[in-house]
């Protein structure tokens, strides 16, 4: 053999013939090309140790430089990767110091026909590929290397597809059957504290617990508003600018921490129709509403790859708890009414909305409407709409708006008009006689009976009970593992009392520590303020406005007898308009 190649040295000089020769590879300078996987939450440091570990096993050389990309889906195509996108860079650059790349698995680094796309271009600059799955160098003229690698991208993307299925089935089932939070930023008005340990024996020996969601009753009083607001017939943007009004922050506001993405610069319509479209304040899990969905970047380049967009998902794929899963902001029949008013308002395209309540709050800067929305045309049943005229503000009613084939159209004026002044002189002393020497006894009592502090002393005390309640169970199961019973028998029995203990002691945590306003505290307060109706008729508009709307006051004006028929939770009052039209 020796022989042999002896005799053709000279001629395979001549002719360039280059005879490769196993036992002649020699040292050959490595970078090494691994990714940390995002389905299976697996460490980093130990992903790379062993991908690295794999890949130097079978290298006849040395590995000069890593490349490691964490936290990136095998999907996304090798130029959109960190690390790979580096490697693709630095590869173009003749002093690389490194002429092959080894991988440490190939299912982790191609997806589909991803390495049909970057072999050429090591090829181009040179570079080989060593693959584990080959046991050595890939060879682009070899048809069985070439089936391999088309087969190992099939194969991962199944892998992908199956570990995708098997942990959405498990989040389903841990929602379905414990109702358990999957993670994420809570809800606005609730604040995820830890629970019970750990159900999975290793994490919970690794310290790690269960969150769950809780009451966060300062923004939970906020949800309970808006939804009793929109029952109201208060539209998103009036909601919304009623609480920007009230100076109450947004919830990217109120919880900067876990919304740095957003601006917290006050309520939208879109927050205030997130909350009432969220089923989770009912105190039930609901998961999968929202799903991912993988779109191409560019449709006209698929090697491109896709990116990830969130969509609603099919009402098929939404998981529901079978028991309440953390405590309730509204009840299931309040949500079910806002759910099916807000349905009622989407139906019926133009002609649905002009059945629609005026709702609208936005006022401009240098005109306030203290009574808008509070105005309904007697004879039709609709708010009047505010509008500015001749410098006075007007409210009215036009017959343009009413619905096609109404019945009132042959009765209706063609517009209704009422003059703002001719009804707030007399709006506001009525309103001042409550607190007069006559009738003062009796609203201060309506005021004193009518607070909420009572409630949050019955929350507050309802609580505790649960809290002494959950640490009495804890004790006795305690004492029975004490007294040689088994603890195995009792694991999901001290979980559950760990569960209730940690919910009660955060609500107790969050309740508002308000002190009750005593009668003559309060009327102390009134004398303070000397005669109400001057005062309120003193008063800026934006107080007013607070004040109309604190009493839910709603005026019927007839346009017939030119009389507004006012009234607010408690007492009626009529008071004649001489300047109606």
């Amino acid at each position: 053999m020796s022989d042999t190649i002896s005799e053709w040295a000279t001629l395979d000089q001549l002719l360039g013939i280059t005879v490769e020769d196993s036992n002649t590879i020699g040292d050959i300078s490595f970078a090494f090309y691994g990714r940390c996987s995002t389905e299976d939450n697996q460490d980093p440091e130990t992903s790379y140790a062993w991908q690295y570990g794999n890949g130097e096993k079978f290298t006849p050389g040395t590995i000069v430089t890593s490349y490691f990309d964490v936290g990136q889906s095998r999907s996304v195509p090798w130029h959109r990767r960190t690390e790979a996108g580096r490697l693709l860079t630095d590869m173009k650059n003749p002093k690389r110091g490194w002429t092959a790349v080894v991988v440490g698995e190939g299912t982790r680094c191609w997806f589909g026909n991803q390495f049909s796309l970057v072999a050429p271009l090591f090829r181009n600059y040179g570079v080989e590929i060593w693959v584990p799955e080959l046991g050595g160098r890939y060879d682009p003229f070899n048809p069985s290397h070439n089936m391999l690698m088309s087969m190992l991208g099939g194969m991962s993307e199944s892998e992908r597809q199956h570990v995708q299925k098997r942990t959405r089935a498990g989040m389903d089932a841990q929602v379905l059957n414990e109702g358990r939070h999957q993670g994420g930023r809570a809800p606005y008005g609730y604040v995820t504290v830890d629970g019970p340990p750990h159900p999975n024996p290793s994490r919970a020996a690794a310290g790690l617990r269960l969150r769950i969601l809780v009451i966060d009753e300062p923004a939970a009083e906020v949800v309970r508003r808006i939804f009793r607001e929109y029952l109201q017939d208060r539209g998103d943007r009036a909601i919304a600018a009623g609480l920007n009004r009230d100076g109450i922050p947004c919830p990217s506001a109120h919880h900067p921490g876990q919304n740095s993405h957003r601006s917290g610069d006050g309520w939208q319509a879109s927050t205030v129709r997130a909350i009432l479209e969220n089923p989770r304040y009912t105190g039930y899990a609901v998961f999968g509403r929202w799903s991912k969905h993988e779109e191409l970047l560019d449709p006209d380049d698929v090697a491109a790859g896709h990116v990830v967009r969130f969509k609603r998902a099919n009402q098929d794929r939404i998981v529901r708890s079978r028991r309440p899963a953390h405590p309730a902001i509204v009840s299931v029949e309040t949500f079910t009414q806002a759910y099916l008013t807000r349905r009622r308002k989407a139906a019926g395209g133009n002609q649905g909305q002009a059945r629609l309540e005026r709702t609208r709050t936005t006022t401009s800067s240098n005109r306030w409407y203290p009574l808008r929305g509070c105005i309904r045309c007697d004879l039709c049943s609709r708010k009047m709409e505010a509008t500015a005229k001749g410098g006075h503000i007007y409210y009215r009613c036009r017959i343009r708006s009413l619905v096609p084939n109404s019945p009132v159209l042959a009765t209706h004026p063609t517009t209704v008009n009422l003059r703002q002044t001719a009804l707030l002189g007399p709006l506001n002393i009525w309103i001042g006689t409550l607190f007069d020497h006559e009738h003062r006894a009796d609203t201060i009592a309506q005021l004193i009976d009518a607070q909420d502090v009572v409630d949050y002393e019955q929350q507050r005390q309802a609580t505790r009970q649960r809290l002494s309640d959950a640490e009495t169970k804890l004790r006795r199961h305690q004492a029975a593992i004490e007294a040689g019973v088994d603890a195995g028998a009792l694991v999901d029995a001290i979980n559950s009392a760990h569960m209730d203990r940690a919910v009660a002691q955060a609500e107790l945590d969050t309740i508002p520590n308000l002190q009750p306003i005593e009668a003559d505290e309060l009327e102390r307060m009134v004398d303070g303020l000397g005669d109400i109706g001057e005062v309120l008729s003193m008063g800026s508009p934006a107080d007013q406005t607070a004040l109309y709307q604190a009493l839910q006051l709603e005026i019927r004006y007839n346009p017939e007898q030119k009389r507004a028929t006012v009234s607010v939770q408690g007492p009626v009052v009529n008071v004649c308009v001489r300047r109606g039209t």
